[in-house]
């Protein structure tokens, strides 16, 4: 079964979702945005999320995890929690 491994920030708007996604492009730390931002718990580790298997997260979130480029900030992804930025950082199929 396909694993991964990844980071998010999640926020409740788009807008606020853009901007982060400028400043992570422009240089800022990932983690430290997300520990900044995140509204997930997950924020406090800098936004990872550890290794999960497809169909362990939410559909909108394993089509970019299990489909999209490593070490790539994508998004935003919407879902039923808000405005998510993902990073995947590795991926074994």
């Amino acid at each position: 079964m396909p694993k991964a491994t990844a980071r998010h920030i999640l926020v409740e708007n788009e807008d606020k979702c853009l901007e982060l996604k400028q400043q992570i492009e422009n240089g800022a730390d990932f983690g430290k945005i997300a520990e900044q931002y995140s509204q997930c718990p997950s924020g406090r580790s800098g936004g990872d999320l550890g290794e999960f298997s497809k169909g362990m997260m939410v559909p909108e979130f394993d089509k970019v995890v299990f489909s999209e480029e490593l070490h790539k900030v994508h998004g935003p992804v919407k879902t039923q929690f808000g405005y998510h930025l993902l990073e995947i950082t590795s991926r074994q199929d």
